[in-house]
């Protein structure tokens, strides 16, 4: 993959945590790499087939002045969340760099660094309570209105008796292949504000749910805490999730077992 790189862009704006940060400006420069495949553009000397690094600049100047963080890991982050959005990038890696920080130390600059990174990730879905189908087809409508989420595929509905021997009613299953920025938690968190908004009810343990929503595999992602474990523990014996994900991820290969989900 090729990269595109920008050194040293110079910005004056008002950033930081002190009151007089807040109205003085001071200088902010920025290290840009982002991964784009610019071969077709090399091959036919095409401006259109490329990024336009001049527009990438003026955006990043643009939303450094029209916005006030206290802090440049802030700045650093949305920076790199707006170039994710506005562009056709699959990776970008933003350095914001503060030569004028309120330090009593000789120094060059402080900075910080953030990367995203285009994954792929792929989701179950059920419901087995009230309009099953009504609940599912509102939590896909719910990813695609997200800004840091493609949905590239879902699956046909399936159904299904319930699982764990707790709940009672039949549930409909579906899987959702995506492609995103956000980090694992992050995305745990709006899978969360999902369920919360068509009322799951987590207080019985694989009880009867409006909605639930897990994710199965994040990239070659492996995860074991407390909030979130990837893949997701035992995925590989619950027909409801790896049948949707054959239909719509077949050759995924899981990053524990080293196979794909079609030979599982």
């Amino acid at each position: 993959m090729s990269s595109i790189n920008i050194h040293n862009l110079k910005v004056s704006a008002c950033h930081g945590v002190l009151p007089e940060e807040k109205i003085n400006r001071q200088l902010f420069c920025f290290d840009v790499s982002m991964q784009y495949d610019f071969a077709k553009a090399a091959k036919d000397d095409d401006l259109n087939l490329t990024l336009n690094y001049d527009e990438i600049m003026h955006s990043i100047s643009d939303f450094c002045k029209d916005n006030t963080f206290d802090l440049i890991e802030t700045l650093c982050h949305r920076t790199a969340t707006m170039l994710m959005r506005k562009f056709p990038i699959d990776s970008v890696s933003v350095t914001v760099k503060k030569p004028q920080a309120p330090v009593s130390l000789p120094f060059d600059n402080v900075s910080v660094t953030t990367t995203l990174t285009r994954t792929t990730a792929l989701l179950s879905l059920g419901s087995n309570m009230d309009d099953r189908q009504a609940y599912l087809d509102n939590a896909i409508k719910r990813l695609q209105d997200n800004q840091d989420i493609i949905v590239q595929k879902v699956s046909l509905p399936f159904e299904n008796p319930p699982y764990g021997g707790v709940a009672q009613l039949p549930f409909i299953n579906m899987a959702v292949k995506i492609s995103t920025y956000l980090s694992p938690y992050e995305l745990l968190e709006y899978l969360h504000s999902i369920e919360s908004e068509a009322q799951r009810d987590r207080s019985v343990h694989w009880g009867d749910r409006t909605l639930d929503m897990d994710i199965v595999f994040y990239g070659d992602c492996v995860i074991d805490s407390d909030m979130l474990t990837i893949p997701h523990p035992d995925y590989i014996n619950r027909d409801f999730v790896l049948k949707p994900l054959k239909e719509i991820s077949p050759n995924f290969v899981c990053p524990l077992i080293k196979k794909r989900i079609r030979d599982i």
